[in-house]
Formats: C-alpha cells, sequence, structure tokens
C-alpha cells in the first residue's frame, strides 16, 4: 500500500514542479515514484516467495503422507 502513496506523491511533485519550473521538486517527484516501484517490485517477489515456499510445503506434507500410508500394513491391500 505504501507504494501507491509513494508513486501518488511522486507523480504530485513531478506535476508540480513542472508548473512551476522547478526542476528539484521534479526530481525529487521521480525519486518518490521510484521508489514507490520498487516497493511493488519487493512487495511482489515477497509473495511470490512465501507462494513458493507454501507450494513446497504442501508437496512435502503429501509425500509424507504417501509414505506413512505405504509403510502401514493396515493401509495395504
Amino acid at each position: 500500500m505504501g507504494e501507491l502513496i509513494d508513486k501518488a506523491k511522486g507523480k504530485a511533485k513531478q506535476v508540480g514542479g513542472k508548473l512551476t519550473g522547478d526542476r528539484s521538486l521534479q526530481a525529487e517527484g521521480k525519486a518518490d515514484e521510484l521508489k514507490g516501484k520498487a516497493k511493488g517490485t519487493f512487495e511482489e517477489l515477497k509473495t511470490d516467495a512465501k507462494r513458493a515456499l507454501r507450494s513446497d510445503d504442501d508437496d512435502e506434507t503429501e509425500a509424507n503422507r504417501r509414505a506413512a500410508d505405504e509403510s502401514d500394513p493396515e493401509t495395504r491391500r
């Protein structure tokens, strides 16, 4: 969520800088916008990593369950 605020703040500063001719404000706005994009990318990477870890855990749990079933004489046919 913070990335959206940084992007919006950056855009506003850039527009303000263009309207007033303040190049420093424009540059500050661009930096804020890039900061927001970086935050968004980082959050996406964190989410993808969490999903991958959960998927690996689920696969491992299922493999362990199958192995336990195969070793249990009551579940064998």
